[in-house]
């Protein structure tokens, strides 16, 4: 089920997709919370992230350790609402 919001295609709601076209943001997202929709954009355009991996270097894991102490409340607030926040969609698919 393919959802148009805005002029963009989303394959469904709180399903991220790559935005290799947007200037600035690396994703997007369609999210939905009970009934609030709304188109979130985050992460860092050509940004050298990576999620967890087997016998990954310490920088990286300082990196990524840094991330989420960084942006921890906007992460936990995110939780709660999936339209709240960049910073919970980033910490999903890209750390």
């Amino acid at each position: 089920m393919a959802i148009t919001y805005r002029g963009e295609r989303f394959e469904g709601y709180n399903k991220p997709k790559r935005t290799s076209s947007h200037p600035s943001k690396s994703h997007a997202v369609l999210a939905k919370e009970g009934e609030k929709v709304r188109l979130i954009r985050f992460g860092q355009q050509g940004a050298d992230n990576k999620p967890p991996r087997k016998n990954e270097s310490e920088a990286d894991k300082a990196k990524r350790r840094s991330f989420k102490a960084r942006f921890a409340k906007d992460i936990a607030r995110g939780r709660k609402d999936k339209t709240a926040s960049a910073a919970y969609w980033a910490d999903k698919v890209k750390w």
